[in-house]
Protein backbone atom coordinates (compact mmCIF):
# COMPACT_ATOMS: atom_id res chain seq x y z
CA UNK A 1 0.00 0.00 0.00
CA UNK A 2 3.14 2.64 1.33
CA UNK A 3 4.72 1.62 -1.55
CA UNK A 4 1.53 2.32 -4.21
CA UNK A 5 1.24 5.80 -2.67
CA UNK A 6 5.03 6.22 -2.95
CA UNK A 7 4.65 5.56 -6.56
CA UNK A 8 1.37 7.90 -7.45
CA UNK A 9 3.37 10.70 -5.57
CA UNK A 10 6.31 10.12 -8.04
CA UNK A 11 4.09 9.74 -11.22
CA UNK A 12 2.45 13.19 -10.11
CA UNK A 13 5.64 15.02 -9.83
CA UNK A 14 6.87 13.71 -12.73
CA UNK A 15 3.90 14.84 -14.36
CA UNK A 16 4.07 18.25 -12.77
CA UNK A 17 7.44 18.79 -14.17
CA UNK A 18 7.09 17.43 -17.61
CA UNK A 19 3.89 19.31 -17.87
CA UNK A 20 5.50 22.97 -17.61
CA UNK A 21 6.14 23.15 -21.36
CA UNK A 22 2.74 21.80 -22.01
CA UNK A 23 1.64 24.93 -19.52
CA UNK A 24 3.10 27.28 -21.46
CA UNK A 25 2.08 26.01 -24.69
CA UNK A 26 -1.79 26.61 -23.16
CA UNK A 27 -1.47 29.98 -21.99
CA UNK A 28 -0.34 31.15 -25.96
CA UNK A 29 -2.31 29.53 -27.73
CA UNK A 30 -5.26 30.14 -25.63
CA UNK A 31 -4.59 33.96 -26.62
CA UNK A 32 -5.94 33.39 -30.22
CA UNK A 33 -9.29 32.41 -28.96
CA UNK A 34 -11.58 36.08 -28.83
CA UNK A 35 -10.60 37.68 -25.54
CA UNK A 36 -14.34 36.96 -23.81
CA UNK A 37 -13.93 32.98 -24.23
CA UNK A 38 -9.91 32.57 -23.40
CA UNK A 39 -10.54 31.79 -19.70
CA UNK A 40 -13.33 28.85 -20.87
CA UNK A 41 -11.10 28.01 -24.11
CA UNK A 42 -8.42 26.78 -21.36
CA UNK A 43 -10.65 24.89 -19.46
CA UNK A 44 -12.27 22.73 -21.81
CA UNK A 45 -9.21 21.91 -23.64
CA UNK A 46 -7.16 20.92 -20.47
CA UNK A 47 -11.01 18.97 -19.64
CA UNK A 48 -10.68 17.16 -23.03
CA UNK A 49 -7.61 16.38 -22.94
CA UNK A 50 -7.80 15.02 -19.26
CA UNK A 51 -10.47 12.57 -20.70
CA UNK A 52 -8.52 11.60 -23.61
CA UNK A 53 -5.13 11.23 -21.79
CA UNK A 54 -6.91 8.47 -19.61
CA UNK A 55 -7.82 7.10 -23.12
CA UNK A 56 -4.42 7.27 -24.32
CA UNK A 57 -3.29 5.75 -21.33
CA UNK A 58 -6.03 2.68 -21.63
CA UNK A 59 -4.84 1.93 -25.37
CA UNK A 60 -1.08 2.30 -24.89
CA UNK A 61 -1.45 -0.32 -22.45
CA UNK A 62 -2.96 -2.63 -24.85
CA UNK A 63 -1.31 -1.87 -27.87
CA UNK A 64 2.44 -0.42 -26.79
CA UNK A 65 4.26 -3.16 -28.86
CA UNK A 66 2.91 -1.36 -31.76
CA UNK A 67 3.96 2.01 -30.95
CA UNK A 68 7.46 0.46 -29.95
CA UNK A 69 7.86 -1.77 -33.01
CA UNK A 70 9.64 0.23 -36.31
CA UNK A 71 7.03 0.09 -39.48
CA UNK A 72 9.10 -2.03 -41.86
CA UNK A 73 7.74 0.35 -44.55
CA UNK A 74 9.39 3.24 -43.01
CA UNK A 75 12.81 1.21 -42.06
CA UNK A 76 15.50 1.53 -44.59
CA UNK A 77 19.25 3.12 -45.16
CA UNK A 78 20.44 5.13 -47.48
CA UNK A 79 24.42 4.60 -48.21
CA UNK A 80 26.59 6.88 -46.72
CA UNK A 81 23.46 9.75 -46.30
CA UNK A 82 20.76 8.43 -44.14
CA UNK A 83 19.51 5.52 -41.72
CA UNK A 84 16.07 5.11 -40.09
CA UNK A 85 13.34 2.55 -38.60
CA UNK A 86 10.15 4.63 -37.99
CA UNK A 87 7.82 3.66 -35.03
CA UNK A 88 4.70 4.66 -34.13
CA UNK A 89 5.90 6.93 -31.07
CA UNK A 90 8.50 8.55 -33.03
CA UNK A 91 6.40 9.84 -35.90
CA UNK A 92 4.11 11.18 -32.97
CA UNK A 93 7.24 12.88 -31.39
CA UNK A 94 8.66 14.50 -34.54
CA UNK A 95 5.35 15.18 -35.61
CA UNK A 96 4.38 17.48 -32.46
CA UNK A 97 8.02 18.82 -32.20
CA UNK A 98 7.96 20.01 -36.18
CA UNK A 99 4.51 21.90 -35.56
CA UNK A 100 5.61 23.49 -31.95
CA UNK A 101 8.99 24.79 -33.82
CA UNK A 102 6.89 26.16 -36.80
CA UNK A 103 4.45 27.66 -34.65
CA UNK A 104 6.91 29.37 -32.82
CA UNK A 105 9.22 30.32 -35.71
CA UNK A 106 5.83 31.92 -37.27
CA UNK A 107 4.48 33.77 -33.91
CA UNK A 108 8.17 35.09 -33.82
CA UNK A 109 8.27 36.36 -36.93
CA UNK A 110 4.67 37.93 -37.00
CA UNK A 111 6.05 39.84 -33.58
CA UNK A 112 9.40 41.53 -35.63
CA UNK A 113 8.06 41.97 -39.31
CA UNK A 114 6.81 45.74 -39.99
CA UNK A 115 4.59 44.59 -42.91
CA UNK A 116 2.72 42.50 -40.27
CA UNK A 117 2.73 45.40 -37.88
CA UNK A 118 1.19 47.61 -40.97
CA UNK A 119 -1.34 45.08 -41.87
CA UNK A 120 -2.34 44.63 -38.07
CA UNK A 121 -2.78 48.83 -37.76
CA UNK A 122 -5.19 48.69 -40.85
CA UNK A 123 -7.38 45.25 -39.54
CA UNK A 124 -7.25 45.96 -35.81
CA UNK A 125 -6.63 43.18 -33.40
CA UNK A 126 -8.53 40.57 -35.17
CA UNK A 127 -5.40 39.38 -37.09
CA UNK A 128 -4.82 36.50 -34.98
CA UNK A 129 -7.98 35.53 -33.89
CA UNK A 130 -9.25 31.89 -34.26
CA UNK A 131 -12.13 30.48 -33.08
CA UNK A 132 -12.86 28.90 -29.93
CA UNK A 133 -13.10 24.86 -31.61
CA UNK A 134 -9.78 25.73 -33.24
CA UNK A 135 -7.99 26.97 -30.15
CA UNK A 136 -9.41 23.85 -27.91
CA UNK A 137 -8.65 21.72 -30.52
CA UNK A 138 -5.27 22.73 -31.30
CA UNK A 139 -4.59 22.82 -27.24
CA UNK A 140 -5.87 19.07 -26.91
CA UNK A 141 -3.75 17.74 -29.91
CA UNK A 142 -0.93 19.09 -28.26
CA UNK A 143 -1.73 18.08 -24.65
CA UNK A 144 -2.03 14.13 -26.33
CA UNK A 145 1.70 14.86 -28.29
CA UNK A 146 2.99 16.50 -24.74
CA UNK A 147 1.63 13.50 -22.64
CA UNK A 148 2.43 10.81 -24.87
CA UNK A 149 6.59 10.43 -23.53
CA UNK A 150 4.84 11.02 -20.11
CA UNK A 151 2.80 8.17 -20.10
CA UNK A 152 5.22 5.95 -21.16
CA UNK A 153 7.72 7.28 -17.95
CA UNK A 154 4.39 5.82 -15.88
CA UNK A 155 4.01 2.89 -17.63
CA UNK A 156 8.01 2.36 -16.63
CA UNK A 157 7.43 3.54 -13.20
CA UNK A 158 4.47 1.31 -12.64
CA UNK A 159 6.27 -1.71 -14.27
CA UNK A 160 6.62 -3.50 -10.61
CA UNK A 161 3.25 -3.34 -9.88
CA UNK A 162 2.02 -7.16 -10.36
CA UNK A 163 -1.82 -6.42 -10.60
CA UNK A 164 -2.43 -3.95 -13.57
CA UNK A 165 -5.41 -2.48 -12.93
CA UNK A 166 -4.20 -1.33 -9.90
CA UNK A 167 -1.40 0.28 -12.14
CA UNK A 168 -3.88 1.54 -14.59
CA UNK A 169 -5.97 3.28 -11.31
CA UNK A 170 -2.67 4.70 -10.29
CA UNK A 171 -1.37 6.56 -13.62
CA UNK A 172 -5.11 7.41 -14.61
CA UNK A 173 -5.14 9.10 -10.58
CA UNK A 174 -1.33 10.99 -10.91
CA UNK A 175 -3.37 12.06 -15.29
CA UNK A 176 -6.41 13.51 -13.72
CA UNK A 177 -4.26 15.35 -10.42
CA UNK A 178 -1.61 16.71 -13.28
CA UNK A 179 -4.51 18.19 -15.40
CA UNK A 180 -6.18 19.70 -12.58
CA UNK A 181 -2.90 21.57 -11.08
CA UNK A 182 -2.51 22.77 -14.75
CA UNK A 183 -6.28 24.02 -14.52
CA UNK A 184 -5.43 26.32 -11.72
CA UNK A 185 -2.08 27.49 -13.02
CA UNK A 186 -2.85 28.02 -16.99
CA UNK A 187 -4.93 31.17 -16.03
CA UNK A 188 -2.52 32.56 -13.34
CA UNK A 189 0.12 32.31 -16.40
CA UNK A 190 -1.74 33.67 -19.12
CA UNK A 191 -2.37 36.60 -16.52
CA UNK A 192 0.90 37.21 -15.90
CA UNK A 193 1.54 37.13 -19.99
CA UNK A 194 -1.22 39.57 -20.70
CA UNK A 195 0.53 41.92 -17.84
CA UNK A 196 4.10 41.48 -19.13
CA UNK A 197 4.17 40.77 -22.63
CA UNK A 198 7.84 41.37 -23.26
CA UNK A 199 7.80 37.75 -21.94
CA UNK A 200 5.40 36.36 -24.49
CA UNK A 201 9.42 36.55 -26.52
CA UNK A 202 10.56 34.40 -24.01
CA UNK A 203 7.59 31.69 -24.11
CA UNK A 204 7.46 31.25 -27.47
CA UNK A 205 11.81 30.40 -27.75
CA UNK A 206 11.16 28.26 -24.52
CA UNK A 207 8.50 26.57 -26.57
CA UNK A 208 11.39 26.36 -29.40
CA UNK A 209 13.40 25.09 -27.90
CA UNK A 210 10.56 22.41 -26.35
CA UNK A 211 9.84 21.67 -30.30
CA UNK A 212 13.57 21.04 -30.84
CA UNK A 213 14.13 18.43 -27.95
CA UNK A 214 10.96 16.75 -29.45
CA UNK A 215 12.51 16.42 -32.76
CA UNK A 216 16.06 15.36 -31.65
CA UNK A 217 14.13 12.94 -29.61
CA UNK A 218 11.98 11.87 -32.12
CA UNK A 219 14.65 11.05 -34.40
CA UNK A 220 16.60 8.87 -31.62
CA UNK A 221 13.79 6.71 -31.30
CA UNK A 222 13.97 6.48 -34.92
CA UNK A 223 17.32 5.04 -34.72
CA UNK A 224 17.99 7.98 -37.28
CA UNK A 225 21.32 8.34 -38.28
CA UNK A 226 22.54 11.41 -40.76
CA UNK A 227 25.76 10.47 -42.87
CA UNK A 228 27.08 8.37 -40.26
CA UNK A 229 26.20 10.53 -37.09
CA UNK A 230 23.23 9.32 -34.37
CA UNK A 231 21.11 11.91 -33.58
CA UNK A 232 21.18 12.01 -29.90
CA UNK A 233 18.00 13.66 -27.69
CA UNK A 234 18.41 16.43 -25.87
CA UNK A 235 18.53 15.60 -21.87
CA UNK A 236 15.71 17.22 -19.67
CA UNK A 237 19.06 18.58 -17.85
CA UNK A 238 20.01 20.53 -20.73
CA UNK A 239 16.88 21.82 -21.81
CA UNK A 240 16.13 23.01 -18.31
CA UNK A 241 19.85 24.88 -18.24
CA UNK A 242 18.84 26.28 -21.42
CA UNK A 243 15.76 27.64 -19.99
CA UNK A 244 17.16 29.13 -16.87
CA UNK A 245 20.33 31.11 -18.95
CA UNK A 246 17.50 32.11 -21.48
CA UNK A 247 15.44 33.73 -18.07
CA UNK A 248 18.52 35.36 -16.80
CA UNK A 249 19.17 36.68 -20.27
CA UNK A 250 15.80 38.34 -20.50
CA UNK A 251 15.86 39.88 -17.06
CA UNK A 252 19.30 41.06 -17.29
CA UNK A 253 18.98 42.86 -20.59
CA UNK A 254 15.60 44.39 -19.22
CA UNK A 255 17.38 45.57 -16.17
CA UNK A 256 19.76 46.91 -18.95
CA UNK A 257 17.11 48.43 -20.83
CA UNK A 258 15.60 50.59 -17.80
CA UNK A 259 18.76 51.49 -16.51
CA UNK A 260 19.39 52.73 -20.79
CA UNK A 261 16.17 54.81 -20.13
CA UNK A 262 17.25 56.14 -16.90
CA UNK A 263 20.25 57.53 -18.17
CA UNK A 264 18.82 59.06 -21.15
CA UNK A 265 15.91 60.65 -19.06
CA UNK A 266 18.85 62.27 -17.23
CA UNK A 267 20.50 63.43 -20.16
CA UNK A 268 17.67 65.31 -20.78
Amino acid sequence: MLENIFTLLMLVMLQAVLGFDNLLYISLESKKAPENQQKSVRKKGILIAIALRIVLLFVLVSVIDFFQEPFSFLTAEIKDIAKFAFNGHSLIVLAGGGFIIYTAIKEIWHMISLKDLDHDIEAGDNKNVKSASAVITSIVIMNLVFSFDSILAAIGLTSDIENSTTAFIIMAIAIVCSGLLMLLLADKISVFLAKNRMYEVLGLFILFIVGIMLVTEGGHLAHLELFGNHIVPMSKTTFYFVLFVLVVVDVVQGRYQKKLLAEQQKGK
